[in-house]
């Protein structure tokens, strides 16, 4: 929000304290004045770093759900899982509000989270002026927290674990796919700062 001096002001997240947000330098951080908590940042490269780290995320999104993640060879037989089929696993063992949550924390909300981030990102990068980029971003921000691979991931080494005494496993293409795009998911949401897209949406209206 704005004072009527037409000072940015900023609330904390922690503290809900009002400061006066001022300009970074690249890489520099703003923490509140009152308990030190982080305000928002400004990192190196601007729009591109993210933007080249979301579209490796995307890459890696597709070919992780587009490869098995690992093949079962039990008494001569041969399965493959993909992070969909997972879910769908669970789904035919009875347990389909337990494979709703595994399909939408895995598959859905990463989804629309790098689809987002990319729009945003494109948006802005190359001034397109593409529709409904303010709300995309209030709504990406609120669904960051929800995109949880990682806990996924450790499903997937507990399954493995279990699963290696009871048949042959060969890990697939999908899921060393999986493992690079949880680091790539991860930094592009550290280098995703919305209050910096904001004050770039301002300016360019």
């Amino acid at each position: 929000m704005q004072n009527s001096a037409n000072q940015e002001l900023i609330a904390c997240h922690e503290c809900d304290a009002l400061q006066q947000a001022t300009r970074l330098p690249p890489g520099g951080v703003a923490r509140c004045i009152c308990c030190g908590g982080h305000l928002y940042s400004n990192p190196k490269g601007g729009l591109d770093t993210p933007l080249a780290l979301s579209i490796s995320t995307l890459i890696l999104f597709l070919v992780a759900n587009t490869y098995p993640l690992m093949t079962l060879n039990v008494a001569g037989q041969s399965k493959d899982t993909t992070l969909s089929g997972a879910s769908w696993a669970l789904y035919q063992a009875n347990m389909p509000e337990l494979a709703a949550v595994v399909w939408l924390a895995s598959v859905v909300t990463p989804a629309l989270i790098i689809f987002c981030n990319l729009y945003i990102l494109a948006s802005l990068r190359f001034r397109l002026r593409l529709p409904g980029v303010r709300a995309l971003l209030v709504w990406v921000t609120r669904l960051q927290p929800w995109g949880m691979m990682d806990v996924f991931m450790l499903g997937i080494l507990v399954s493995l674990v279990k699963l290696s005494g009871m048949a042959e496993v060969k890990l697939g293409a999908g899921l060393y796919a999986f493992v690079a795009l949880i680091f790539f998911f991860t930094a592009s949401a550290a280098r995703f700062e919305p209050h910096l897209l904001w004050r770039r949406l301002k300016g360019s209206t």
